[in-house]
């Protein structure tokens, strides 16, 4: 194991010097101009019904490879029904969604699994299996990309060496390598979101999801979290879409920043646009900011 994990060391060197440096340095973090570029996902008048209620209400938008999307809003105003929508964890009632040129209300059997390996999902609660040692949870993402005999194999919890190291290369990413042979359950909140980025990573996706990633985490960790997540992606051109509980999170790290109400995006702008009134518009009252201290660490440079 020590042979491997030192050649995980060795291969991830370059990419994880690219997405550890300067880390915590919220000013190194540069947005991401790529609206030249062909959208990665459009939302064309997205609709979808709860029986009389509208929780997406003809949503349109695009968003762009490489970007970093926060959508922000109150509870009930749609969020995590979008992002639902966009792995095709929920149909759509009307409209379309698609990524690239595929409209993703097309999918079935295999191009639907395909679409969703595609797709990572971050969940404010982890979403791991606590019991498992962090290398089995990393592990879990490669199921996305095994097929046949080999899917089966994992089942089992045995997988190819080329498989385990993709594996260590993710951990070492979110500089969690020393805790590969442990419990899930012994490690802080802020490390388990970290350990469920890697095995995001370890499945590959062109897009990540985020449902409020760092809604239950302190700020320290919290910021490491969205560090973290937001160097990974820069250097690896992924594109996230996450819903964020407190707007100065996505003022510190979003390029783009969506305010729903009501099913419907009423903001569709650049942090820097993001002034009272405009989050008047999407809270109906100015959001409480995090506290004085708490702010001095989100925008604290080491």
């Amino acid at each position: 194991m020590a042979e491997r994990v030192a050649m995980a060391c060795r291969a991830s060197r370059n990419l994880h010097g690219a997405v550890t440096g300067g880390q915590h340095a919220l000013a190194t973090v540069a947005p991401v101009m790529t609206t030249s570029v062909s959208p990665v996902i459009t939302l064309d008048r997205a609709t979808r019904m709860f029986g009389a209620t509208r929780a997406l209400d003809a949503v349109s938008a695009t968003v762009h490879p490489g970007q970093f999307v926060a959508i922000i809003g109150r509870s009930g105003a749609g969020k995590t029904t979008l992002l639902r929508c966009l792995s095709r964890a929920t149909s759509l009632s009307a409209g379309a969604i698609r990524f690239g040129d595929t409209d993703v209300a097309g999918l079935g059997g295999r191009t639907l699994r395909e679409h969703r390996a595609c797709v990572g999902m971050i969940y404010q609660q982890f979403n791991l299996v606590r019991r498992l040692r962090v290398i089995d949870n990393v592990l879990i993402g490669r199921l996305a990309r095994l097929s046949g005999w080999a899917r089966w194999a994992a089942l089992a919890r045995r997988f190819d060496a080329i498989d385990v190291e993709a594996a260590l290369r993710c951990l070492d990413h979110v500089g969690l390598l020393e805790r590969v042979w442990q419990r899930t359950d012994t490690l802080s909140g802020g490390e388990q979101q970290r350990v469920a980025i890697a095995k995001i990573l370890a499945q590959d996706p062109r897009v990540i999801l985020g449902d409020e990633p760092v809604a239950s985490l302190d700020v320290l960790n919290g910021r490491l979290v969205m560090d973290t997540l937001c160097r990974i992606a820069r250097a690896a051109g992924l594109t996230v879409v996450a819903t964020l509980h407190h707007v100065d999170y996505a003022r510190a790290y979003a390029d783009r920043i969506f305010g729903l109400r009501a099913g419907r995006i009423v903001f569709n702008g650049a942090p820097s646009e993001l002034d009272d009134a405009r989050l008047f518009e999407i809270f109906g009252e100015v959001p409480q900011s995090l506290p004085v201290a708490d702010v001095d660490v989100l925008a604290r440079t080491a």
